[in-house]
């Protein structure tokens, strides 16, 4: 029998103590902060469902960079809001387009500020799908062409190589995207340029405040045929396996909070720094119960961000870094 000889509370009994036998922290380097920017002049206009992130437009984007530098953040996830789309999303990998003027921009102002290029389709394509979409006659709808889509993707990420993107991040769940964009890449001449893959990413309801902020909601039906189904795990692995031998350098789970488990199950098979995506709908209920005061906004953010880290989680894009960077410092 172990009590009383073993009591575990011994080791909880001051904040010192704890803090000297704690297990998993957060920091600085763990954080990336997502970017939205678009066309336009003087504007900094709030997402209406996501308190306190912003769109951006480039004369009004440095002051944002400046800030998170001064905060000590490592990284930022650029996404790109543009004004013009087509079906075959010609801005995303326009060498003037919204991302790439952001990226040249970035770099005047922050070389050393880590640009994560969010490589997909679905902001720049009229019809807010992650890639080409075909109608067949026979089959009686329209679909996402697989292959088709990959050269879009290719031209993309070459694109924001070129414009400065430091990692190029797929997020479009195409079959054969990190080879293809490898491929290309390396082709390029961009053979140190890492490949952050969204390896896991579920056709989930958490992302509905995004797709106000990168105006991206599908024109007609949903992304599961690309898309993960939220009840797969095994599903999962084989994705990342697929990832990993396609070339990846990272490896991400998206959403976190409700897919602890395929984190967990992802860092105990592959030995890639893991990502996880703390995405806009976790963050929105976190801001609204906040707002109504049912919950201590710091304490439940970074109780989670402690848990993605617990989990097996190597780094954390999320939109409350700016936050976490200002509770850390006090």
């Amino acid at each position: 029998m172990s009590f009383p000889l073993v009591r575990n509370r011994r080791l909880r009994s001051s904040a010192a103590l704890r803090n000297m036998v704690r297990e998993h922290t957060v920091t600085l380097d763990d954080l990336l902060y997502p970017i939205f920017v678009t066309h336009g002049t003087n504007i900094k206009e709030e997402i209406s469902s996501m308190p306190g992130v912003y769109h951006f437009s480039l004369d009004r984007l440095e002051e944002e960079i400046c800030e998170i530098v001064e905060l000590g953040l490592p990284a930022i996830v650029l996404f790109g809001v543009p004004h013009e789309k087509d079906a075959h999303a010609s801005s995303a990998y326009d060498p003037n387009g919204i991302v790439q003027q952001a990226s040249r921009l970035i770099k005047t102002w922050a070389p050393e500020l880590l640009i994560v290029a969010d490589t997909c389709l679905c902001q720049f394509t009229d019809h807010g799908h992650c890639g080409v979409v075909h109608y067949d006659e026979a089959k009686g709808r329209a679909e996402v062409l697989n292959d088709a889509s990959l050269e879009l993707l290719v031209k993309t990420a070459v694109s924001q190589a070129e414009a400065g993107a430091d990692i190029i991040a797929p997020s479009n769940m195409m079959d054969g995207f990190v080879y293809a964009i490898r491929q290309g890449l390396d082709e390029a001449g961009y053979e140190q340029v890492p490949i952050m893959s969204y390896s896991v990413k579920y056709a989930s309801s958490f992302y509905g405040p995004f797709r106000e902020a990168a105006h991206s909601t599908p024109q007609f039906g949903d992304r599961k045929t690309y898309q993960m189904d939220p009840a797969n795990v095994r599903e999962a692995l084989r994705e990342a396996e697929s990832d990993v031998a396609e070339g990846a350098d990272m490896l991400m789970v998206k959403p976190a909070l409700a897919y602890m488990d395929v984190v967990r199950a992802l860092r105990e098979k592959f030995n890639l720094p893991l990502v996880v995506y703390n995405v806009s709908g976790e963050y929105s209920l976190v801001k609204a119960a906040a707002m109504q005061g049912w919950v201590d906004e710091k304490s439940i953010v970074m109780e989670t961000m402690t848990g993605f880290k617990r989990a097996g989680a190597d780094m954390i894009i999320t939109y409350f870094a700016k936050d976490i960077a200002r509770w850390l410092r006090n």
